[in-house]
């Protein structure tokens, strides 16, 4: 059977079992912030397991795209080398959720095994936890397996989500491959060898462990099953290796044939089989190469890819011309790959020009290093230089590093990481950090959701690193205060400005405000009186600034809704920096927005300004703010509560701790300013909103308002007359190119072949031309080279003080003479240089005075070449 049949055949027999078929999730988890990818079937199931999610149905099964790669399931350093171990697999899975258990889990895996797929009952065997006398007794006196094809487990056979949680015993079914194959039963000995595989594993969700280790029965017992569907095509399709089942064979012979290689047993065709798998349905969800979190390990796994058609001598770019032949393989099974093919070759074709620049010359320097390595052991210097240089990580190198038998100094690795970050950090640290000392542990309630001004006391004072009970007048240095209305610089907002007052007229003007621990720190410097740990003082935010940002906070959420409706759901933040002035975003896509795009995502933008909804924030759990569809970000820390933003019915919800407007027709007005891209696969918008919007297009129209009058037109017509002016410029331009030309040509006294000379029987031209500029030289030499037919030209003309030259050679001759040799034998002698291909050369120098000399001496020289 086919791997696509297979899959076909596994979701038809649930779906006549009563079973949902659910679609895949996104490989970006989106109900567990702490885990890196989807790597089990389970894992969009994960709520429904836990109670906090209930669905429609009771029975559900599919298949799920999963990646393993980074954190405890980082195998990437054995994919291509193994049978079995991919980046990317799909788990063909069946889920009850509190409705059927044991002996139907089990009768169903029997069944389809045994009577849809035709797989013998005498080559499966079959293992159960050592205390799961119901499972065994389901197996051997329900099923009839064989005692001799059964075992009992320990640790191996035991499943749990985590410390505490469901947890429960397991059922695993493995095929074994024959006694041709080394290896023995699960449990035994040799039972890691490859005579017996894993093929199905059925957890019983049948427990809960609690906080002390103890198991207590679950109220409605669960089943989790999981199959890999390239170990089970294995079997059907009657090979040992995964990478031959018939949809990996496709994808190597692709990988062959865009890389120049006709071995196709090479370990590296399959590494890349497998990378391109993982790669192209990252991408898809949303996920770009950086140099963090998931987009370091998607660009871990691309730059892998890349070193090994790079061992296989692949002289052009040849990644992500693999993405078409992938989703022929795969894109009828998942469609939003196939929509996304566009999207993820322009991002792998990005990343591959990005890394084709510095891959060669990180590759000689290893192998030099490698090469004068008097030990086993490649330094961590070296290491580090790679990484931070050259943009090989670390397991690419270790990589290499294997195949030569050798390992890393990793200590010394990350010893030279831990200097890099030192170096940044210093080089980054704010004043802040320099006048507030790291032992100040005071707490300060925020209260400026609501609220400007606050009463509070001075519970820590601090200036130049050091703590101190009080700050006088012109001190620069930090006050913190048990509460404050002041917003703490966080989620991209800025902090607040204000002032602190006592009630005796001290003065305190705050330029900022930042976040250490609990304590909110006001940055800035005393103007009059004196403040005392322990005074009272009254804190008041600046209104105008305070609303200006707020206005730029909110917008900025709108204007990330917008992009997700006009460009796709692949957008998701990647930076944002909100101040009273204006609003920056960074945010994932693969290219320049166009002019149409961009005005959309403005119009929509203002729409949802217009329509004047509420903006509702609302305190709730994370799984109510999941429920909501507020997107949780990877490596975030989020308490047991979060504060839940919602703008325009629900248009845009996000979980978010700043300040905004209470309607979004306070914002006022939304105006793009700029796009451009700050990184592959990341685009940065620029954009102004309220009062600051306003000043922009007063500005613009002001500014239209002097072009037109500089064009003496109206501001209606201005782009007409501009249009007409550049039109004209063009074709004055190419009078005064054609007068150029004529007047070149005219300089050998009307003979354009005036001064031709042999020199060893080649013809030879030298020229010194009148009113020439670069373009009309070349134009010249090549009209010169074509009267010739056969020989060599020299060129001339002074520009501006400087000299300009070109050489030209006819093709018949430039495997004799070079035209770059000659332009820079000539150039040499006026201070200048030069250079382009045999036929053609061009440069110059800034001394004038020694041209006629230089140019005298080109026959000797091409006398001197042709006699060599």
């Amino acid at each position: 059977m086919k791997s696509a049949d297979i899959r076909q055949a596994f979701l038809d027999f649930f779906a006549g079992k009563d079973h949902q078929i659910v679609a895949s999730s996104s490989l970006i988890p989106g109900n567990d912030p702490t885990l890196l990818f989807t790597n089990a079937g389970m894992v969009q199931f994960k709520d429904v397991f836990l109670g906090t999610e209930h669905r429609p149905y009771r029975r559900a099964a599919s298949a799920q795209r999963c990646v393993r790669a980074g954190g405890k399931h980082n195998d990437l350093e054995n994919v291509g080398f193994t049978a079995r171990h991919h980046t990317f697999f799909e788990m063909l899975g069946n889920f009850s959720f509190g409705d059927y258990f044991k002996r139907e889990a089990i009768a169903y895996a029997w069944e389809f095994l045994t009577r849809r797929l035709g797989l013998p009952p005498e080559r499966l065997w079959v293992t159960v936890h050592h205390s799961d006398d119901e499972a065994a007794d389901i197996w051997l006196k329900e099923i009839g397996v064989s005692p001799e094809r059964f075992s009992r487990l320990d640790e191996d056979n035991f499943w749990q989500m985590g410390d505490t949680g469901p947890c429960g015993p397991c059922s695993e079914i493995f095929y074994d491959h024959g006694p041709d194959v080394p290896g023995g039963p699960p449990g035994s000995p040799e039972g890691d060898l490859d005579r017996y595989i894993e093929i199905w594993n059925l957890v019983f969700m049948q427990y809960e462990r609690d906080a002390e280790g103890k198991l207590q029965p679950l109220p409605k017992p669960s089943i989790d099953t999981g199959m890999g569907l390239e170990r089970i095509a294995a079997v059907l399709q009657g090979v040992h290796n995964n990478y031959q089942i018939d949809s990996f064979a496709r994808l190597i012979e692709a990988a062959a044939q865009v890389t120049g290689t006709s071995d196709l047993s090479s370990s590296s065709l399959r590494v890349i089989a497998d990378h391109i798998r993982s790669c192209a349905f990252l991408i898809a969800d949303g996920v770009l190469p950086s140099n963090e979190g998931r987009g370091y390990v998607l660009r871990r796994i691309i730059r892998r890819a890349l070193r090994h058609g790079h061992k296989l001598e692949a002289t052009a770019p040849f990644f992500y011309a693999l993405v078409s032949p992938l989703v022929r393989e795969m894109g009828s099974a998942y469609p939003e790959l196939a929509a996304a093919e566009g999207r993820v070759a322009e991002v792998l074709a990005a990343e591959e020009a990005q890394f084709a620049r510095t891959l060669d010359t990180g590759m000689a320097l290893l192998e030099a290093a490698l090469a004068r390595l008097s030990g086993r052991v490649l330094p961590g210097e070296l290491v580090f230089q790679l990484y931070d240089t050259y943009g090989f990580p670390v397991d690419l190198t270790n990589d290499i590093a294997r195949e030569r038998g050798c390992t890393l100094d990793l200590e010394g690795y990350e010893r030279c990481m831990a200097e890099q970050r030192e170096r940044a950090r210093r080089s980054s640290r704010f004043h802040a950090e320099q006048i507030a000392p790291a032992e100040i542990a005071a707490e300060t309630c925020f209260l400026g959701y609501d609220r400007l001004q606050w009463d509070g006391r001075v519970v820590a004072l601090a200036t130049g690193g050091q703590a101190v009970a009080q700050l006088d007048a012109g001190a620069e240095g930090v006050v913190v205060l048990d509460g404050t209305p002041f917003y703490a610089e966080g989620g991209g907002q800025v902090g607040d400005r204000g002032v602190l007052e006592t009630a005796r007229g001290d003065r305190f003007r705050v330029r900022d405000c930042r976040r250490q621990g609990d304590g909110f720190l006001h940055i800035g410097a005393v103007e009059s009186g004196r403040f005392e740990v322990g005074g009272a003082v009254s804190a008041e935010v600046d209104r105008a600034t305070r609303e200006a940002t707020a206005r730029h906070h909110s917008a900025t959420h709108l204007l990330h809704a917008a992009l997700r409706a006009v460009l796709g759901d692949h957008v998701s933040q990647k930076g944002s920096l909100v101040n009273a002035e204006r609003l920056r975003f960074d945010f994932a896509h693969g290219q320049a927005l166009t002019r149409e795009q961009l005005l959309a995502v403005e119009r929509r933008v203002n729409a949802e300004i217009l329509a004047n909804t509420p903006v509702e924030t609302e305190q709730m759990t994370m799984d109510a703010a999941r429920a909501r569809g507020a997107m949780a970000l990877f490596g975030e820390k989020y308490g047991d509560e979060v504060r839940v933003l919602t703008m325009g019915h629900g248009f845009s919800v996000e979980l978010c701790g700043g300040t905004h407007v209470r309607r979004t027709g306070d914002i006022g007005l939304f105006k793009l300013i700029a796009e451009s891209g700050v990184a592959a696969g990341v685009r940065r918008i620029e954009a102004v909103a309220g009062t600051a919007a306003l000043a922009h297009v007063e500005m613009l129209e002001l500014r239209l308002d002097e072009i037109a009058h500089a064009l003496k037109t109206t501001p209606a017509q201005a782009l007409d007359k501009a249009l007409q002016i550049m039109e004209l410029n063009r074709q004055q331009a190419r009078e005064i190119d054609a007068l150029k030309r004529r007047l070149a040509e005219s300089s050998g006294g009307g003979d354009p072949l005036a001064g031709v000379r042999e020199v060893a029987g080649i013809r030879l031209l030298v020229r010194r031309l009148e009113g020439a500029d670069a373009r009309s030289l070349r134009d010249v030499a090549d009209q010169l080279k074509a009267r010739l037919g056969s020989g060599v030209v020299m060129l001339a003309a002074e520009e501006a003080d400087k000299v300009l030259l070109v050489a030209a050679v006819t093709k018949d001759l430039t495997a004799r003479i070079k035209a770059g040799e000659l332009l820079q034998q000539v150039a040499g002698q006026i201070g200048g240089k030069g250079g382009g291909r045999p036929d053609l050369a061009q440069g110059g120098g800034p001394d004038v005075a020694g041209l006629d000399q230089a140019l005298a001496s080109v026959p000797v020289w091409l006398e001197q070449m042709l006699a060599g």
